[in-house]
């Protein structure tokens, strides 16, 4: 088979931390045929050997096989992805986009070996498994399943044809995203088009413009340069007082890739109606069923019912709190307005100024502030470890876990915080770099997370100043990356987040925001970052109190959102003659208090179910949220003033959903934390819903 490209010698070490410089797009384009061939290559022996064992077959003889032969795919493929979502190029999109095809046939080819399914199904009937293996096989099996191994001939080659294209439009809809963002550019020039905006936009919009050419923008003087990047768009809404301007980037922001060179519009319709064939051959009603035959929730009936009992309460909420703000512009508002009367609500009403709460929030402070909590709660200490790893780009930080009591290392991660328009896809997530296994020399590997968000980025000698709404995004993101790295299972298919049902997998990233109004967390990370002083009590009271401000839409918007995914993939279809965006403005009937703009192309942008993979899975933020409100609840009942209590408390939470990953099914997760089954009350207390 010959030596491997030198090119590509980094790109197919599978194993360790990648040196991410080296992993260049000819390296892309040279290393992946190789090692697919290498993969192909190994599965056959595999499925030869299978045929040789007979019923004597082991677990050990294709379950560490397989993890190894997934775990070379993984690696390699893996980091090519994760760099097209933080260092974005025109080369290594052309890279990626010319092997993409022939990662997904490999896969497929993997997914539908039959001698692979039969050695499984043989191994599943052994009365001597532990209730780890069996429930990995039986998820490997449904995996297999809905993969389509038990497809044959021409409907199989059908299938996969569908499962590659499907594929290339989830990226090249991602792709559009980012393009249509970054493209997007409105140049502002008289301080006049900046009434209201705080010092830190000010200072933001500079930068970006002097990065753009603009050599002398000052944050006093101009010009300014507004974009659609959340850091940029988010507080603009908020503050700005021209509400001509406000129009303006709102109705830029609600069509983005809509139109155009990155128009997305047809790939909604293209990627619904394929994933409808796909549910069809296998022998599905629809692409919501397909979805949630691995997930937790029982049936689509069951999803349904959790998002009426939360849209009937939130809806009349939100019909007040629209009433309310109208109230104190003294006119109807328009969808541009709604950030900006909330803003002015909550002043009047809490004397609450989000913007000036930002020089109480820099980054190194709040993550000493969220690492002391994790030293509380879980027993464990983490420092940096800058300049111990590759890194991708200069923003990127480097830590390491390790046991506070037995100094054990247990696990590392990266923290890529900033925002980068043009580059860096925006949102916030958490990824594998590395997972929990056992190399075939036998050394044990500790999982290694990639966690990635999009806050304000330092300008010049001042750093990063995070809103409280990006502190909460920094905490949830944490606690995906804790399930990951805090895990004890060794049967790496189970280790982790690996085989948590999906819509389970926000349990600790939901729970981990309630901290984020915890006193002694507060205490230890809320200072200012010229003098040190703690943020004073008045406006920590003042934030606790605002908690629930606007959770009425803020639930209804998670509905609607929840409601469009689930019924474009459960009721949509293309012969019916309606269009994708007509559903969803029948949906919105029920689930928005304001009418939508006819230009409101959300869709066009909806990365999470059409290019991430929350397809028919939305509604996972809801119902594990009832998960994580229920789970921080044991800490209320314990009493969070009781700090011996909430340790305890907090270890048991590390032993249970943070140590066991998908080793049990969540229920019995939650169970062995809880005591006893999830309960909604808990959710609808912490929202405002209903009465504390």
């Amino acid at each position: 088979m010959g030596q491997a490209p030198a090119a590509a010698d980094t790109l197919l070490k599978g194993e360790g931390l990648p040196d991410y410089q080296a992993i260049t797009p000819e390296a892309v384009s040279q290393g992946m045929p190789w090692l697919l061939e290498q993969l192909e290559a190994e599965l056959a022996r595999i499925e030869s050997n299978l045929g040789s064992q007979g019923d004597a077959l082991r677990w050990d003889d294709l379950m560490p096989p397989m993890q190894q032969l997934g775990e070379r795919l993984r690696w390699s493929w893996g980091v090519v992805n994760h760099l097209l979502m933080v260092c974005n190029t025109p080369e290594l999109r052309q890279a990626h986009e010319q092997q993409q095809a022939a990662v997904v046939r490999f896969s497929s080819r993997l997914g539908q070996s039959k001698a692979i399914y039969r050695a499984l199904k043989q191994l599943s009937a052994d009365n001597q498994l532990t209730p780890c293996r069996r429930r990995i096989l039986q998820q490997e099996l449904l995996g297999m399943e809905l993969r389509g191994v038990g497809l044959e001939g021409a409907q199989q080659e059908r299938f996969n044809a569908l499962t590659e294209e499907l594929t290339a439009l989830s990226t090249r809809f991602s792709n559009n995203v980012l393009d249509a963002t970054a493209s997007w550019e409105l140049l502002l020039s008289s301080p006049e088009e900046m009434d209201g905006c705080p010092d830190s936009l000010r200072e933001l919009l500079a930068d970006s413009a002097r990065r753009k050419g603009h050599e002398q923008a000052t944050a006093a003087d101009g010009p300014w340069l507004m974009g659609l990047d959340y850091p940029r768009y988010g507080p603009f809404l908020q503050h700005s007082s021209r509400r001509d301007l406000r129009e303006t980037v709102y109705r830029g922001f609600i069509s983005r890739a809509a139109s155009g060179e990155h128009n997305n519009s047809d790939l909604v319709g293209q990627i619904l109606a394929l994933r409808q064939q796909k549910a069809a051959l296998l022998g599905y009603g629809n692409w919501a069923e397909v979805s949630l035959a691995s997930k937790m929730a029982p049936s689509v009936q069951a999803v349904e019912a959790l998002l009426e009992d939360l849209r009937a309460p939130s809806h009349s909420a939100a019909q007040q709190e629209l009433k309310d703000l109208e109230d104190l512009a003294g006119a109807p508002l328009q969808p541009w307005d709604v950030s900006y009367w909330s803003e002015q609500l909550r002043r009047q009403r809490f004397d609450l100024d989000s913007e000036a709460l930002r020089p109480w929030f820099p980054l190194p402070q709040v993550l000493d502030g969220l690492f002391n909590l994790c030293g509380r709660l879980f027993d464990i200490r983490i420092n940096a470890a800058d300049g111990e790893a590759p890194i991708w780009h200069e923003d990127v930080r480097f830590f390491r876990i390790s046991d506070a009591s037995s100094g054990e290392p247990l696990a590392a991660f990266y923290l890529d915080p900033f925002s980068r328009p043009g580059s860096k896809r925006g949102g916030a997530w958490m990824d594998d770099c590395l997972g929990r296994h056992t190399s075939p020399d036998g050394s044990k590997v500790l999982p290694v997370a990639y966690l990635i968000c999009n806050q304000t980025p330092p300008v010049g000698e001042t750093p990063s100043l995070m809103s409280f709404g990006e502190v909460e995004t920094l905490f949830h993101e944490f606690g995906h990356g804790l399930q990951h790295m805090l895990t004890t299972v060794e049967e790496p298919e189970a280790a982790g987040i690996n085989g948590v049902e999906w819509d389970a997998v926000e349990l600790p990233s939901q729970f981990m925001e309630n901290w984020c109004y915890d006193r002694p967390t507060l205490d230890g990370m809320a200072r200012h970052w010229q003098t040190g002083e703690p943020l004073p009590e008045a406006e920590r009271q003042k934030l606790l109190q605002a908690k629930t401000f606007m959770a009425g839409a803020a639930t209804l918007r998670q509905v609607h959102l929840a409601l469009t995914d689930l019924r474009l993939h459960e009721q949509w279809r293309a012969e019916d003659g309606q269009s994708p965006e007509q559903l969803r403005r029948q949906v919105a009937e029920s689930t928005t208090v304001l009418p939508l703009l006819e230009e409101d192309a959300l869709l066009s942008s909806f990365g999470h179910i059409f290019s991430g993979g929350y397809s028919a899975g939305y509604y996972s933020y809801k119902w594990a949220e009832v998960l994580s409100a229920d789970a921080f609840s044991a800490f209320e009942d314990a009493g969070l003033d009781d700090e011996q209590a909430v340790q305890a408390t907090g270890r048991r939470f590390r032993d249970t959903v943070l140590s066991r990953g998908g080793s049990e099914a969540p229920a019995d997760v939650f169970s062995a934390f809880r005591g006893r089954p999830p309960s909604a009350q808990a959710l609808l207390r912490h929202s405002g819903l209903i009465a504390a």
